[in-house]
């Protein structure tokens, strides 16, 4: 049966607007002050945001279109066939805006020193040397094969690159394919002030591999296949739920493709066979005159470490608390609201690090959704473990392309004594939740952190998140019971303070959204802040359209995809949208319901999507602390006057940079770096963990040095 579908003209479709926002990341490559590694480095993002967006999106489409063929849209009544077409001419208009892009970039790091060579821009001597190192140190690595009745076309892995050759057999033609291997140094060094790629050195003398053959064609070659994986499968009643997830796993890399990647042109024959052995159609075949794979960025930072004028400084969050504090003497007394990367991981961290070690902690329970690779976390759990502490983690093994490294962390946490859950079978918990619990004159004691993001200490320092700490009994008894539902698979609980999704995230909202509109209708000041990724929930924004027809000023403050169209006159022409992009990737999410002191402030780990609020484990947890409350409001207002990064979104579907209109330029995340605080701590609670409050932590000057000030710089620049 088709979903259903109502035509609403102020949505739109949300492939394209993810489409846009990715756009939105191409073009901070263009923004001047940062310095050219850096701008390198959002080529890179960029690529590996579509890269991803065609596994999933685009593979869950073209399923749509081969198995559900009653699918729409239910934003705009696409097809899967028409979005799909929609994508294709979208995103070859975005591959020509790269090409201009790293042209642009190539030829100004060549003019400071940092060239890309080919092999036709060196010396003859130069040619024989590299043709030399080719035989010696890379020929022997090389599985190169033919096509033909007793060499049939191979499985070509996932986004590996291949150089495919046209050949002539004087008899008959072939092609023959070359993976590129993995395992050798993707950027060759030439003379002082170069590289050369190693799919460019492949190309060049892979006549030497066919010597046999006369070479017609070659090209650099890429395949991106389909890798929204379904974990619906009969299996997981009778296997392991470890074990399911990892045979599902298996299966990604053989899905079907959904994109070719050519890199330099090709004429028709050359691209027909790709298409005949892929079985697709030309609409997916995508030119690139720029590297189909930018992973070399990292190599190209590390061969020119030395070149400090084109590196972003690594950015140094603030330590704003010191270290040695005794965490849960400070939570005690206030709530503690860290910003992350404005401020450091580390405090949370201590919290966790003395809880292993404070005897009158009985348990530490926590959600984990995607972690680093090497975790301080991990570790402190398992030490807590280890001390005779009951640990309790739920390790959602679905964080799609983190399953691996989450279920190597189960595993490890398993064997070290922690009660390890695997999620629920039919949602993915995506909450951020820890619960420490500890017994103190004989009475039960609760210190909850809660937070947007992920427990990662590495993306802590690129993602914009909030974490609270609290020792609110209230919102701790709340934790407790949660996560005692999580481990009987009940998600339809109700809670005092906490909004779980699927159960009751979205009817509160909704009814949030419901008193800012009777205040408006009674002519009292009313007011809606939603700061998120994205907004699909079609719920949620039918919501907003009625409040902005009550008068309600609504402002949101969307990265991503925002299907809602504001400024339209008849229906949302009291909605503002705007999209921040800028070093940092916006990722927190805030929603403020009211004005000034008496607005009920909420932050959550949930989107405003519909995956989100309702097939999804979810929580929002409200802001009581009159301080912490202050500080978000500030946040937002910071963030609603940036006219630096700040992208607005207008009715006709176009997103305009803001520029400074004759007032002061404000770059919000710049501001939010400047003005990082110091939590108040008193000596006391410094002294009991030893010292007077440690090392002294590096101040907002010493951590603002000359190139990530001007790497911020302030003046504004469009590129529309």
């Amino acid at each position: 049966m088709p979903p259903k579908f109502e035509r609403l003209p102020y949505l739109q479709n949300r492939e394209i607007s993810w489409l846009k926002f990715n756009e939105r990341v191409l073009d901070e490559a263009a923004y001047e002050p940062r310095p050219l590694f850096g701008r390198l480095r959002f080529i890179a993002i960029f690529t590996s945001n579509l890269d991803e967006f065609y596994m999933v999106r685009v593979g869950s489409l073209t399923d749509y279109m081969l198995y559900d063929k009653d699918y729409v849209d239910n934003k705009t009544g696409m097809s899967a066939k028409r979005q799909l077409e929609a994508i294709y001419n979208t995103v070859k208009i975005l591959y020509h805006r790269r090409d201009e892009m790293y042209a642009s970039l190539s030829q100004l790091l060549g003019s400071k020193g940092v060239r890309q060579y080919l092999i036709q821009d060196l010396s003859n001597s130069e040619v024989k040397e590299l043709h030399h190192y080719f035989k010696m140190n890379v020929l022997p690595l090389l599985s190169p094969q033919i096509v033909d009745m007793t060499h049939p076309f191979p499985h070509l892995l996932n986004k590996q690159l291949h150089i495919a050759v046209y050949l002539d057999g004087k008899s008959r033609k072939y092609f023959g394919l070359i993976p590129v291997p993995n395992i050798v140094e993707r950027i060759i060094p030439i003379r002082d002030d170069g590289f050369l790629l190693m799919e460019d050195l492949i190309l060049h003398f892979c006549g030497d591999i066919f010597n046999m053959y006369g070479v017609i064609e070659k090209n650099v070659v890429s395949v991106t296949r389909n890798a929204d994986l379904s974990y619906d499968d009969d299996d997981k009643e009778i296997e392991d739920y470890r074990q399911y997830i990892k045979k599902a796993l298996k299966k990604r890399s053989r899905l079907s493709p959904v994109r070719l990647e050519i890199q330099y042109k090709a004429k028709d024959e050359f691209t027909k066979f790709f298409l005949d052995k892929l079985d697709m159609a030309y609409p997916q075949i995508l030119h690139s005159a720029s590297p189909l794979d930018f992973s070399f960025c990292d190599n190209i930072e590390k061969k020119f470490a030395n070149r400090t004028d084109l590196m972003v400084p690594p950015y140094v969050p603030l330590e704003s608390i010191p270290d040695k504090t005794d965490m849960f003497s400070l939570v005690s007394k206030n709530d503690i609201l860290l910003s992350y990367p404005y401020e450091s991981f580390t405090p949370f961290l201590s919290l966790i690090q003395q809880a292993t070690t404070d005897d009158s902690v009985v348990s530490i329970k926590i959600t984990l959704y995607r972690i680093a690779l090497h975790s301080k976390l991990a570790h402190h759990l398992i030490q807590a473990v280890e001390n005779g502490k009951e640990v309790v983690v739920l390790m959602e093994l679905r964080a799609r392309f983190d399953e691996d490294n989450n279920i190597q962390w189960a595993e490890h946490l398993e064997q070290a004594g922690c009660k390890v859950l695997y999620g629920l079978p039919d949602y993915k918990v995506h909450c951020k939740l820890c619960l420490i619990t500890s017994i103190r004159n004989g009475v039960v004691h609760y210190v909850t952190q809660l937070g947007t993001g992920n427990y990662n200490e590495k993306t802590s320092k690129q993602y914009t998140d909030i974490s609270l700490m609290t020792a609110n009994q209230g919102i701790g008894h709340d934790a407790s019971k949660f996560f005692n539902d999580l481990l009987l698979g009940n998600v339809k609980d109700t809670y005092d303070y906490l909004l779980a999704a699927p159960n009751t995230l979205k009817p509160k909202l909704l009814a949030l959204m419901d008193e800012e509109i009777e205040k408006s209708l009674k002519g009292k000041e009313a007011s809606i802040i939603l700061k998120c990724n994205s907004v699909t929930d079609k719920d949620i924004m039918k919501k907003l359209v009625v409040a902005s027809d009550a008068g309600v000023k609504i402002q949101l403050i969307i990265r991503g995809i925002c299907c809602l169209i504001p400024r339209t006159n008849v229906y949302t022409e009291n909605i503002t949208a705007r999209s921040i992009v800028g070093t940092f990737l916006e990722h927190s999410r805030i929603y403020c319901f009211g004005v000034g002191e008496e607005a009920k402030i909420y932050f959550s780990s949930a989107d405003l999507m519909t995956r989100n609020t309702e097939d999804r484990v979810e929580l929002a947890c409200p802001i009581l602390d009159k301080d912490v409350h202050a500080q978000i409001r500030e946040m937002l207002d910071i963030m609603l006057r940036d006219n630096v990064k700040a992208w607005e979104l207008f009715s006709d579907g176009r997103y305009v940079l803001n520029t400074p209109q004759g007032g002061e330029a404000l770059n919000s995340q710049l501001y939010f770096v400047q003005h990082a605080k110091m939590h108040e701590v008193p000596v006391s609670e410094t002294s009991k963990q030893g010292g007077e409050g440690g090392k002294k932590p590096l101040g907002a000057f010493e951590r603002l040095w000359k190139f990530l000030s001007g790497m911020f710089e302030t003046r504004a620049k469009s590129h529309q």
